[in-house]
């Protein structure tokens, strides 16, 4: 497979920053049912961050550009969710570090990166009923394909079916951790949010018609 350049990378994470931003109603909603309703404000705003971000220069080092998004989305969106998505790429950008381009191998370790990242920061591990169960899933199915042989656009759809069985299962259950845990059992049969919103992360970055992340 052909090494993925700074182009592509910028383009996934125009598709993530516009995809977030399409969302905002509809996480608003779910996260009304069981938070304070306040994540499709931060979706919008990070989804905002990081495609203007996406616009600026790669530069040499793709890892550093990555992270900077990260930044980005600290900078403005400051609630739980802005700060485990900054985290993500973060520590996504830190597994690339230096790298002009990028191998399927490298998304592993971003993706893989970005997982723990997540479960440190939060605190969370999978069954929590979380973001962790969209995420997690993800990049074990990813990782798995891509050591298989499979192309990129292969793993990426494994990588997305994963995450959607991952909220599929996680949804009958009560939540555990966060503002969504203090509700108890209303929130068994309900849509985690941050988890749905990992999801639509998970769908931008596998639409793609060359080789991206």
């Amino acid at each position: 497979m052909s090494e993925i350049d700074a182009a592509a990378v910028a383009a996934a994470m125009r598709r993530v920053g516009a995809a977030l931003e399409a969302a905002r109603d509809r996480l608003t909603e779910l996260d009304q049912a069981v938070g304070d309703g306040d994540l499709g404000i931060t979706a919008g705003k990070a989804g905002q961050a990081i495609a203007a971000h996406a616009d600026g220069d790669p530069g040499e080092d793709l890892g550093k550009f990555v992270a900077q998004g990260g930044m980005a989305v600290n900078r403005v969106a400051s609630s739980t969710m802005g700060t485990l998505l900054a985290t993500a790429l973060m520590r996504a950008g830190k597994a690339a570090s230096g790298k002009a381009t990028l191998t399927s191998a490298d998304l592993v370790a971003m993706l893989l990166a970005a997982d723990q990242g997540i479960q440190e920061r939060g605190k969370a591990k999978p069954g929590d009923k979380t973001v962790v169960d969209a995420l997690h899933p993800a990049a074990l199915a990813f990782e798995a394909a891509i050591g298989e042989g499979a192309s990129l656009a292969d793993a990426g759809q494994r990588m997305l079916e994963a995450a959607r069985q991952g909220l599929d299962a996680v949804t009958p259950l009560r939540n555990r951790i966060g503002r969504a845990g203090w509700v108890g059992e209303r929130t068994e049969g309900a849509v985690d949010p941050g988890c749905a919103a990992m999801v639509v992360i998970l769908e931008a970055l596998s639409r793609s018609d060359r080789a991206s992340p």
